[in-house]
């Protein structure tokens, strides 16, 4: 069933009474068609750079994705289980990653029908004395 399935309907059929035969139709019927929203499914959180490691300072981008669902969407972001938002876009950016950004996030989006969450993605702040931080021990 779609949008332009609506209109206005009416029957006919042929009527048999004894000797006669006529075509008789139903008085006219309007069908309204109201699409609601699918159900959101599928959301995902990938970040840049890959890995979500990110050296004290630079710039970190989390950016959510849902595979399923019709919009309008709203989106906000998450850490450590916080119901407090820390960005209601698709994309979350850190612009200078501190020690207190380590954690994990999750994005949570909405349409009027459903609520989805993503799976946490941990984000891990290197200091420059975390050998993984590529900086001299």
């Amino acid at each position: 069933l779609q949008l332009l399935h609506g209109g206005c309907y009416r029957c006919g059929g042929w009527v048999n009474s004894g000797p006669s035969l006529w075509w008789e139709k139903s008085p006219p019927v309007t069908v309204t068609v109201t699409v609601h929203g699918a159900p959101l499914s599928g959301v995902s959180l990938s970040a840049q750079p890959p890995g979500a490691q990110v050296a004290l300072g630079d710039r970190l981008v989390l950016s959510c994705a849902v595979a399923a669902g019709t919009g309008p969407l709203s989106f906000s972001w998450h850490r450590g289980g916080s119901w407090a938002p820390l960005g209601t876009g698709p994309c979350l950016e850190l612009e200078h990653a501190g020690d207190k950004d380590s954690g994990h996030y999750q994005c949570r989006v909405s349409n009027r029908d459903s609520v989805a969450e993503s799976p946490s993605l941990q984000v891990r702040v290197l200091s420059e004395r975390d050998p993984q931080a590529g900086g001299d021990p």
